[in-house]
């Protein structure tokens, strides 16, 4: 199992799951996905995760694990994905064992990560690969909160964002290095 501190993932650090997206490497995809959640209290569900506000947040209702289900529809290159989490606003409801599943459906869905985060009250990333340790290409990515902070029951997760990355063969005029210069590289 990977700790928070094992894979560079200290809250310490400051990270910023959009500087990726502005510099032109990776896209968001999240919006491309279909999202359900396992349970939820009224008013703190779906949207909230996905709201861009970390002031609002998702809280689970019922029994561990607590899953997030991001369906794509078609299979979707997947490199990493953000977390918002904070233990300072949240203590026993702050998620502390994670793990990432990925599949075709719910039926084979298989773990490619899993991690233990200590305490954490920002941006976590959580660094996505396949078994040749390539960026994975799946159709459903799952989040299951296994177990909370201070052995809590419901879970609170504020943000998560889903990043694929760009490759330059997705460019038909070349491989510019500027934002700028890419917004000329695809023809409207």
């Amino acid at each position: 199992m990977s700790t928070s501190d094992d894979i560079g993932l200290l809250c310490l650090e400051t990270i910023d799951p959009m500087r990726d997206v502005r510099a032109g490497l990776v896209r968001e995809v999240g919006s491309l996905a279909i999202w359900s959640v396992s349970s939820c209290k009224s008013g703190f569900g779906v949207n909230q995760l996905r709201d861009d506000n970390i002031e609002t947040y998702w809280q689970s209702c019922g029994q561990l694990p607590h899953l997030v289900n991001i369906q794509f529809r078609r299979k979707t290159i997947v490199s990493d994905v953000y977390i918002y989490v904070n233990h300072r606003l949240d203590e026993s409801y702050t998620p502390n064992i994670i793990s990432i599943r990925a599949g075709t459906n719910f039926n084979d869905l298989q773990e490619v990560e899993l991690v233990e985060l200590l305490e954490p009250y920002n941006w976590i990333r959580i660094k996505i690969k396949d078994i040749r340790n390539l960026s994975l290409k799946t159709y459903l990515l799952q989040i299951a909160v296994l177990k909370n902070h201070q052995n809590g029951n419901n879970c609170h997760i504020r943000l998560i964002k889903i990043h694929s990355p760009i490759s330059t063969k997705d460019f038909l005029l070349g491989n510019f290095s500027t934002v700028e210069m890419r917004q000329y590289t695809t023809i409207k």
